[in-house]
Formats: structure tokens, sequence, C-alpha cells
């Protein structure tokens, strides 16, 4: 893809446009590292876009400066309380989705896409429609900073998704939320308490989400209610990319998810440099998924 990449664009292997990449990459990868543990549990999350913009506002008024703040009884605030905050929100995003999976029966389908639109209706709310620009240095370091010549994002991705590898792969809680995914019943039985590890997967999602929202409101120097739109979709496509399993859950892995968001990044970074319009880009990341799903389909047809 990379070839291709920069046969329709020379400026695609440009130091300034790998390193665009590179940012934009590590927010895909937040979000699809918290969609893989969702989509292997057997649920989706279609809010987490919605939910990077709740958390990025949240994070935003407490890291603009006082003198230029919507919310001054709170600007100034230390970047350490923006960051709790902003992951605070997306995790309680989370939570709600996880209680209406788990306590009410509602599918993940629809208690997620309520999310997508409550979530978004909260960050207009909170900041009546109007970005929070003029955020502190410190803040803006996350999206914006190196360390040791290397992105800050990717660091944050980097160590998320080797702790979120071990989380899934080492851990109880990954062991039982693949259970769960390949035979809910059968876990049940076995005496997994199901209900409650659904609620996990989805705070720990949702969390992940605020995260990407940090980075990318930190990016822009801005906290914008709109941003994240179509973010769970490169979330999703990510994750399906890289081998996680929409039609039979207990299957995924964070290094595959990694590939997937990395070849999501390049797509999206190339369809930009070639003045692809948005609207086709939906359409064409949306046919990627399906055409993903079908070769699953088929390969999971084939195993048996």
């Amino acid at each position: 893809m990379v070839i291709v990449a920069s046969f329709l664009s020379p400026a695609f292997l440009t130091t300034t446009n790998i390193v665009n990449v590179i940012r934009q990459m590590s927010i895909i990868g937040l979000i699809a590292l918290g969609v893989t543990g969702v989509i292997v549990s057997g649920g989706i999350d279609l809010s987490s876009g919605s939910v990077v913009g709740a958390a990025c506002v949240v994070a935003a008024s407490l890291a603009q400066l006082p003198d230029r703040a919507f919310y001054p009884a709170i600007a100034g605030s230390p970047v350490v309380l923006a960051i709790l905050a902003g992951c605070g929100a997306g995790a309680l995003a989370g939570l709600i989705n996880g209680l209406l999976v788990a306590k009410t029966g509602i599918p993940p389908f629809i208690a997620t896409l309520g999310m997508y639109t409550a979530a978004r209706g909260a960050a207009m709310l909170y900041t009546t429609g109007r970005p929070l620009s003029h955020l502190s240095d410190a803040y803006n370091v996350i999206g914006q900073g190196d360390f040791l010549s290397v992105p800050v994002p990717i660091l944050i991705l980097v160590v998320m998704a080797f702790a979120t590898h071990i989380l899934y792969s080492r851990t109880k809680f990954g062991k039982y939320i693949y259970a769960i995914g390949g035979n809910e019943q059968a876990a049940r039985v076995s005496g997994i308490n199901v209900g409650r590890y659904k609620i996990l997967i989805y705070t720990y999602a949702g969390m992940l989400s605020g995260l990407a929202g940090l980075v990318v409101s930190s990016r822009i120097g801005s906290g914008q209610p709109g941003l994240g739109v179509g973010y769970e979709l490169d979330g999703i496509a990510a994750a399906v990319i890289g081998g996680t399993s929409l039609s039979a859950g207990g299957i995924g892995t964070i290094p595959g998810t990694i590939v997937g968001a990395l070849i999501i990044g390049v797509l999206n970074n190339t369809l930009d440099l070639v003045n692809v319009s948005a609207y086709w880009q939906q359409i064409i990341k949306g046919g990627i998924i399906v055409g993903a799903v079908v070769l699953d389909q088929r390969k999971n047809r084939g195993d048996r």
C-alpha cells in the first residue's frame, strides 16, 4: 500500500507527511484497541467517534488558559487533571454502554448507536457548539510534542498497545472476554460473570476513546464538539482488517489491530493527498469493512 500511495502522490514519502500519518494512525489505533476487545467479546461499539468529541471538550475546558476560558472556574487546571477528566468522560460513556448491553439486554448495536447520538449532543450542550481554543502549551505537548525525536502520540499508542495486549492475552480478564465471545452460554455455565466482564470491556473501550480525544484535541490545539466524526468507522475497520472477526466472537489480536490501524492511516492520508472527497472516503472504508467481513465469513465456514 505504501508503494501505491507513493506512486499516487509524490508528497506521501516526505518527512512531514510520514510524521502526519504516524500521528493520525495513533488516534485510530487507540480507538481500535478498545473496539477490538468489544468485538472479541461478541459486541460492537458505534459510539467511539462521538465519545472522542465529548472527551476532548471536557479535557479542553480544563486545559484552556484562564484568561480565554469558556469555564474560568476550572480552566488552567494541571494537565494531569485534564487527562483524567477526558479519560474519565470516555470511561463513563463506555460504562453506560456496558450497563445497557449487560443489564437491559439491549443489542450492542442499538445501545452504542444511542450513545453515538447522546455523546455528540452532550458535547454540543457542554460547549454550546463552540470550539474551546487557547489550550495550554503543556496540554498541547500530548498531540504535538516529541520525545527523543519520536512523536508523543505514537509513544502513547505503543504503551497502550503493549498494556492492552497483555490485558487481553495474559490475564483472567482477557481470557474471559475471549470465552464470552466464543460461546457466551458456555462461558455463563462455566461460572463466568458475563455481565460484569461486558461492562468492564465497554468501559475500557470508552476510556481509550477518551484518550484518543485528548490526543486529537491537543494535536490541533482546540477542543471541538464535532471532532471524531467517522472515527468509529476507522476503529472498526482497523480491527477487522487486523483479523478481528465480526462474524464470530472470540477472534482478534492487538498486533493485528495495530497493523490494521497503520493500513487505515495510510489509506486516509493517501485519499486526502489525491483529493478524494470525504463522502467517497466513507464509501471506500465501508466497502473495505464489508469485504473483510465477507472474507472472514468464508474463512470461518472453511474452518468448519
